[in-house]
């Protein structure tokens, strides 16, 4: 039987024999690397020695470990496996084909027999595991074994092996195989053997930065001598970044490098340790091998190990590395005589998703203009997605301009002067310099206008005509066939949609100020003309009341109800992943285990739950799937309530109401006993139903923004599965990621075709598709614009610009969030929910965040709308970036009955989930908890 394979000779399917090491360096030998040459002893090798010394059934007897062992279980274990290998003899045939491998690598190096410093010498080599688990796309499982370095001669070289094939069985690798799975009979060992390098310098380089994930930087770190301490982490590195492309040096630090490994002159004694352990027989003979460390040359120690030219060279290696496998790579490299060897390759594991830097200048694209991050812009608190930035501000100028024309004159707001321009990717209200001024000087008329409905505005003109128009617009377009419209007929389907849901939400911001202005009347006429010591705060008169928010929380705490009174219902919800449950509802059939009757009663009614509220946007941004597109909010609250937590909204709703006509009795009493109550009487019923009417209305106007999102949503996706199709992007979502004139010139091409009725081709006829391009034509682009949105998404974005002191002065206390200058331990904003509450703080970007979400735990958001109100039943407070007294966040956590402090400016820069937190919402101040000592 052949047990040696060169590393030509392995191919990319022989993991089962070579081991992913060996599996690796022989895709780099075809690939034309330079590679210093070797062999691999195959996995039936270590099949063979186990065979022969009989020890096979004691190591599965001493692997099966007790569920959730400690790790001294692992080391009793790994202790009484490895004595076996020690104690095992080589069997003759591999010992023969070993040692005639190893002769022929010496020739090939044109060493002579006995070249070295003792006549026993022979060729040093590096003796490395490679394990058939082993550095593979999906765990690396680097480090899990060990390798042996300067070995030297055949007795050296049988030793070496068997620790090799013992370290199959250290503790560490036992436990890393059991996290990941792999039960202890799926592993074999192959050992690479591999000639040793005379390395002056050495390292590891990953052809994408692991801190940033952009795979259009190198990362390299260089030590002087040999590479092993550098991947073992035992000396200081000199550490670059790359451009890829280019070769350039982006980053540069040169460390003190105060030791080096180099080859130890002598060692005896079996070695049994990683490296820099020496690695030789216990025959009692001296023998050449090992490694040791030593002191840096002072010439060396704070000198660069690689010039620029050097990194460029070994960074053009490491992209053809990169390339030929397809995927990020993690490799190990040495230089010898000015040349550079790849030692191994393995697949990257866990690269973060590339982000671009952070962005530090805000520049104006329009320099005579003022930007404020207010009114729609509430609810687009991250970057926007290319495809809606420019949809949306064409739409949202037109809406705006219109409303002003028609309640003010039409030479108000002309063109040009409005906008809704991104900065960074973050949408900001532009408004020309003199437009402002101009729009500003007629505020007093729009006030009258919208007092009087003038526009279709303020609450009569939302309820006449905005909502129906809108629903009636929804209605036409919900008629057709999204499949069976053509690619120009979605892409209008889309702007018409979106168009009647700026109209509206450009309503619906008529109605924000009533709400607004009638809730703040109503404060500051209790507050200075009627309350007394004892008398309930002002919001007391305004809770109890429904919403859509509010029904949408009861629907769910109802379904979760009902599904109690089911038999098996709830335990069957319990016990499927919310994806799965999500998955299920998207595709009808039910999830695995879950008994079909079950779901069959489970879906409609889940289903008409989706289907009434499951518009709700977490951002109008529609990149941001809703409820209706991915329920598993919402299947998470419904567990939640299953499990026996939160609260009765009926209940609690019913109380909260009570308690409003309780109190609202007492004080009209009392005003009705003399003549100065008499006389305010009248005021304080007016403004109180004034009040109590225009909240509820707020908050079912911004809850229905969303109605036309699962559709457009649903369009797009059709747009975009046709795309892929036609080659143009990698999946169907990455349509939100092209330009509008992307998009609109791929559909004038005929790239967005529909399919034949009937069929199941992908294409009609005569459709065209790009063909024989190795990636989609806008591939790239869309993962260029991704991590770009990354970066973006980091940075905090400034509430006005130009950043000022007049803009500050001006404008600065108009505006929904707090100066985001608050550096210390106290986070100021406005006190909108009264209470005070010490919590673990929980830091939620999106929905794609609220599976973390605890009972107990301080929501902290940028901001939230109606579609975040599930997540108010599990928290015990809310902390927000954006937002006011009178915002959405602040309504509904009075109506909870939690502490709210929003428009910090800062919490999700400063705050971090897990971090101990006070939330005062009577001080209106978030501190800091640090633990004591």
């Amino acid at each position: 039987m052949t047990y040696i394979y060169n590393f030509a000779d392995v191919q990319a399917a022989d993991v089962a024999v070579a081991g992913g090491k060996g599996v690796g360096l022989g895709n780099l030998v075809r690939a034309g690397l330079p590679v210093p040459p070797g062999f691999v002893l195959a996995t039936a090798a270590y099949g063979a020695f186990v065979d022969a010394n009989g020890i096979q059934a004691r190591i599965q007897e001493l692997a099966a470990l007790t569920p959730d062992p400690a790790p001294q279980d692992y080391e009793d274990a790994s202790a009484a496996i490895r004595a076996l290998f020690t104690g095992g003899t080589m069997p003759a045939a591999i010992a023969y084909e070993l040692a005639a491998a190893y002769e022929r690598l010496r020739e090939s190096a044109g060493d002579r027999p006995g070249d070295g410093d003792g006549e026993s010498a022979g060729a040093p080599v590096a003796v490395r595991s490679s394990a058939t688990a082993e550095d593979l796309a999906s765990a690396s499982f680097a480090g899990q074994q060990e390798t042996y370095l300067n070995v030297r001669g055949a007795e050296a070289l049988d030793a070496a092996v068997i620790d090799c094939w013992s370290s199959l069985w250290t503790a560490r690798a036992m436990a890393y195989r059991d996290r990941e799975g792999i039960a202890p009979g799926d592993v074999r060992l192959a050992v690479v053997v591999q000639r040793m390098v005379e390395a002056e310098a050495a390292g590891v380089m990953f052809t994408a930065n692991p801190a940033n994930g952009r795979r259009d930087q190198i990362a390299i770190s260089a030590a002087w001598g040999l590479g092993e301490s550098v991947v073992s982490g035992t000396v200081t590195t000199d550490d670059l970044v790359v451009e890829a492309g280019t070769g350039r040096v982006l980053s540069r630090r040169t460390a003190d490098k105060e030791v080096m490994t180099v080859y130890a002159a002598h060692a005896a004694g079996r070695g049994s340790g990683v490296v820099p352990d020496q690695s030789v027989p216990d025959q009692g003979v001296p023998v050449q091998g090992g490694t040791t460390e030593q002191p840096v040359p002072a010439a060396l120690r704070n000198r660069a190990v690689l010039d620029d030219g050097a990194a460029a060279a070994l960074a053009r290696y490491g992209t053809r590395i990169a390339d030929y496998f397809g995927t990020p790579q993690d490799i190990e490299w040495a230089r010898a005589d000015g040349d550079f060897f790849m030692l191994q390759s393995r697949p990257i594991t866990a690269l973060p998703e590339p982000v671009a830097d952070i962005p530090d200048t805000w520049p104006l694209p329009y320099p005579k203009g003022l930007y404020f991050r207010a009114s729609i812009v509430e609810q687009l608190p991250d970057p926007l997605s290319p495809l809606f930035a420019d949809l949306i501000d064409g739409s949202v100028t037109r809406s705006l301009k219109a409303l002003m024309n028609e309640a003010v004159g039409s030479e108000v707001v002309r063109d040009g002067d409005v906008g809704l321009p991104t900065i960074n990717g973050y949408a900001y209200y532009y408004y020309r310099t003199m437009a402002l001024w101009r729009v500003m000087g007629k505020a007093p008329g729009a006030v009258v206008a919208l007092a009087r409905g003038k526009a279709h505005m303020g609450m009569t003109g939302w309820r006449e005509f905005s909502h129906p128009r809108y629903k009636e617009v929804l209605k036409d377009w919900s008629a057709k066939s999204a499949g069976e419209l053509s690619g120009e007929e979605l892409l209008g389907g889309v702007r018409t949609l979106l168009d009647a849901g700026t109209v509206y939400y450009t309503a619906v911001e008529s109605v924000i100020p009533i709400a607004a202005t009638s809730e703040i009347s109503f404060r500051a006429f209790y507050d200075k003309l009627i309350r007394r010591a004892g008398d309930p705060p002002a919001e007391t008169f305004l809770l109890g009341y429904d919403s859509e928010p509010i029904r949408a929380e009861k629907s769910l705490y109802e379904l979760a109800a009902w599904a109690r009174e089911v038999e098996g219902l709830a335990p069957a919800i319990l016990n499927q992943p919310t994806a799965a449950l999500a998955e299920s509802q998207r595709n009808w059939l039910p999830p695995a285990g879950m008994d079909p009757a079950l779901w069959q009663q489970w879906r409609p009614r889940f289903q008409a739950h989706l289907d009434r509220f499951g518009h709700a946007v977490y951002n109008l941004d529609f990149l941001s799937p809703v409820p209706a597109d991915d329920p598993s909010v919402l299947l998470d609250t419904v567990k939640f309530y299953l499990r026996g937590h939160g609260n009765d909204p009926h209940e609690r709703q019913r109380l909260s109401a009570a308690r409003r006509e309780d109190q609202t009795d007492r004080i009209l009493a009392r005003l009705g006993r003399t003549r100065l109550g008499r006389s305010r009487r009248a005021p304080f019923i007016r403004l109180l139903r004034w009040a109590q009417k225009s909240a509820p209305v707020r908050e079912d106007a911004l809850a229905d923004v969303g109605l036309a999102w699962p559709l457009i949503r649903r369009m797009l996706l059709e747009l975009g599965k046709r795309l892929v199709y036609s080659g143009i992007i990698a999946s169907p979502a990455d349509v939100f990621w092209l330009r509008q004139q992307e998009l609109q010139s791929a559909v004038e091409f005929g790239l967005a075709a529909p399919q034949p009725p009937g069929t199941t081709e992908p294409l009609a006829p005569g459709a065209v598709a790009i063909t024989g391009a190795a990636r989609p034509v806008r591939a790239d682009v869309v993962e260029e614009r991704k991590m770009l949105w990354r970066g973006q998404a980091k940075a905090a974005a400034p509430q006005l610009l130009p950043e000022t002191r007049w803009m500050k002065g001006v404008f600065e206390s108009m505006m929904p969030a707090r100066s985001q200058d608050q550096p210390s331990d106290v986070i100021k904003g406005v006190g909108a929910s009264a209470g005070r509450v010490s919590a673990p703080a929980r830091v939620l970007t999106g929905p794609q965040d609220f599976g973390q979400m605890a009972p107990g735990d301080v929501l902290v958001a940028r901001i939230t709308t109606p579609a975040w109100t599930s997540l108010f039943a599990m928290a015990s407070a809310v902390v927000t970036d954006v937002g006011g007294p009178l915002s959405h966040s602040s309504i509904v956590a009075r109506e909870y009955g939690i502490p709210a402090v929003l428009g910090t400016g800062v919490a999700t820069q400063r705050l971090t989930s897990g971090q101990q937190i006070t939330v005062d919402g009577d001080a209106g101040t978030v501190t800091v908890e640090h633990p004591a000592g």
